[in-house]
């Protein structure tokens, strides 16, 4: 293999060695610029993801550092941002609190191996080429899950505020207890929660070039460092670690390892749902494309680079991804220069770190959380269609009442049902003409008789395959009972994109059926392509059942006027005339 052909496959799997060798002197200072400030967003951000997620505030931070230099090689998205991400840091928590049972280092150890399989699931379902796993989670189900994550962390986040600590595990439990401890709120660190949420708010609207969250944790650091709140009561992060996360392997030998693939799966479905709406909104607001399949493997590195780290899962982190699009990133080296920079605030910066009280995290985490409730997506679903609302609430309730965890599952079966029940009772219409414009549509039972007296026009609206075949007859059969003096039934093949033995065999079946009942079943559209299929698959079509086949609705029903010496309809549009 010559060395052109060696750089052009290492291109394709890594865009970023494309960068490197290719790289505009003239995109340097505005990647830099816009580096720098991703990290002012990325490290007040990571420190409370890592809190979130249940761990101390450093590993936030090591989280992020190689999993963006990951991403940077292997990403396709010149503006998205990796790191940790509300729901994902929520998934995690609510995978690994039941299964160490309280002890740090399992903790951690755990942590490692669930970041670990989760990247592997990426890249194996990238190399099968399942990058349109990020379609299947539908809108309504994406919503209402994280809706029901926003729930989640809001709840978890209550006694952070108000200053006491929560032990119930189930949401009603949760809530009683909220309920009961009120009245022994911390007042001095319910009003640091105020005042950052203030802070935040302020910032946003005021001073919207800088971070709103860089702006509150100073505000709220400062705050307890001039007015001593240490001394009455207010809880802070404390010390943080300085220097370097060294390299850890991943221990993939743990109890319940069964349960950790299972939540890796999930995290890895969930994440990559979620990036890919992001990376997708912004390569088109940039006018490139993205390859979902190369995204979904650089997803998989990147967590593999923060399991090396110690770090946990992450995911495309919005904030961060607008933050870099606003700065003016051109190029993947803005997350270079977003790691250099945390790494460089781990190495000279955190004795700051250690006055930020934890109160503010916790008021930046339920903001976060509520970017990610979307009412208006919910009001337009309850508009535009019951069913898809009722999905999207079922959802929501799934995540909160029964867990984070097991309503992946669950969120997964009801798409699952969901695409089962579409494409297994597909619609069987009527169709004719419309008066205004040419072409065929759905029409009514009686409408359709009218277009031409005798024949009645179908249309079926899906794949003709065997778990829909027994269905797409009994409708054929209960609507050619209802039309009245009807001698052919011209099925229209364009909208049945695929027909298996089973479609082949029914139709057949039909045939014969409505032949007894002296009705002639003829079909219209993919002519040459149906009669090749039958060929392949053995099926020896005669001159006579080659003539029920014909290339168009259209011919179909001229072969029927002539048969029988009818009239054509007269057309209801000029367009109709033309086409006639």
């Amino acid at each position: 293999m010559s060395r052109s052909e060696v750089l052009s496959r290492l291109r394709r799997i890594a865009p970023g060695l494309d960068l490197c060798l290719n790289y505009r002197r003239e995109d340097l200072r505005y990647d830099v610029q816009a580096g720098v400030s991703v990290a002012a967003v990325a490290v007040p951000v990571g420190i409370a993801y890592a809190q979130l997620a249940g761990f101390p505030p450093a590993i936030g931070l090591y989280a992020t550092i190689l999993s963006m230099v990951a991403y940077a090689l292997f990403g396709s998205s010149r503006q998205l941002m990796v790191g940790p991400d509300a729901a994902t840091c929520a998934l995690v928590a609510a995978t690994l609190a039941p299964l160490a049972h309280g002890d740090v280092e399992s903790y951690g150890t755990l942590s490692v191996a669930l970041t670990f399989l989760t990247g592997v699931f990426c890249i194996l379902a990238s190399r099968l080429g399942l990058g349109v796993l990020a379609d299947f989670l539908s809108r309504p189900i994406l919503t209402g899950f994280l809706n029901g994550i926003a729930v989640s962390i809001m709840l978890g986040q209550v006694g952070k505020l108000l200053g006491f600590k929560l032990d119930a595990q189930g949401v009603w439990d949760l809530i009683v207890e909220i309920i009961q401890r009120l009245p022994r709120s911390h007042w001095p660190t319910l009003g640091v929660a105020l005042g950052t949420f203030a802070v935040l708010a302020l910032s946003r609207r005021f001073i919207p070039r800088l971070p709103a969250v860089l702006v509150a944790m100073s505000a709220a650091t400062v705050a307890v460092g001039v007015f001593g709140l240490q001394r009455h009561g207010v809880a802070v992060v404390g010390e943080v670690p300085a220097g370097l996360p060294h390299l850890v392997l991943p221990e993939l030998r743990v109890p319940d390892f069964a349960r950790l693939v299972f939540a890796a799966a999930g995290i890895a479905l969930v994440s990559f749902s979620s990036a890919t709406l992001t990376t997708r909104s912004f390569a088109a607001k940039n006018g490139y494309e993205v390859d979902t399949d190369r995204e979904l493997a650089a997803l998989g590195a990147a967590n593999i680079g923060s399991a090396l780290l110690g770090g946990f899962a992450i995911s495309g982190a919005d904030s961060r991804t607008a933050t870099n699009d606003s700065a003016g990133g051109r190029t993947q080296l803005v997350s270079v220069v977003t790691a250099a920079t945390v790494a460089a605030t781990l190495l000279f910066l955190t004795p700051a770190l250690a006055y930020l009280p934890i109160a503010a995290l916790g008021a930046v985490l339920v903001s976060a959380a509520l970017s990610l409730v979307d009412l208006k997506m919910l009001r337009w679903l309850f508009r535009a269609s019951r069913g898809e609302f009722a999905l999207a609430i079922g959802t929501l309730f799934g995540v909160v009442v029964v867990g984070v965890i097991d309503a992946i599952l669950v969120a997964v079966m009801m798409a699952l049902l969901r695409f089962i029940r579409a494409t297994a009772r597909p619609r069987l219409q009527v169709l004719g003409r419309s008066e205004t414009q040419a072409g065929w549509y759905p029409v009514s039972l009686e409408q359709g008789l009218a277009l031409q007296p005798g024949v009645l026009a179908l249309r079926f609206d899906g794949p003709l395959v065997f778990f829909n075949a027994p269905h797409f007859k009994q409708e054929v059969l209960a609507t050619v009972a209802r039309a009245p003096q009807v001698r052919w039934v011209v099925l229209d093949m364009l909208p049945v994109s695929k027909l298996d033995v089973t479609g082949i065999t029914v139709l057949f079946e039909l045939g014969t059926t409505l032949n007894a009942r002296g009705v002639r079943l003829t079909l219209a559209g993919r002519r040459e392509e149906l009669i090749a299929q039958a060929e392949r698959r053995g099926i020896e079509l005669g001159e006579a059942q080659r003539g029920r086949i014909f290339p168009t609705l259209k011919s179909a029903l001229r072969a029927y006027r002539m048969l029988h010496d009818q009239p054509a309809v007269p057309p209801t549009s000029q367009n109709e005339a033309s086409d006639a």
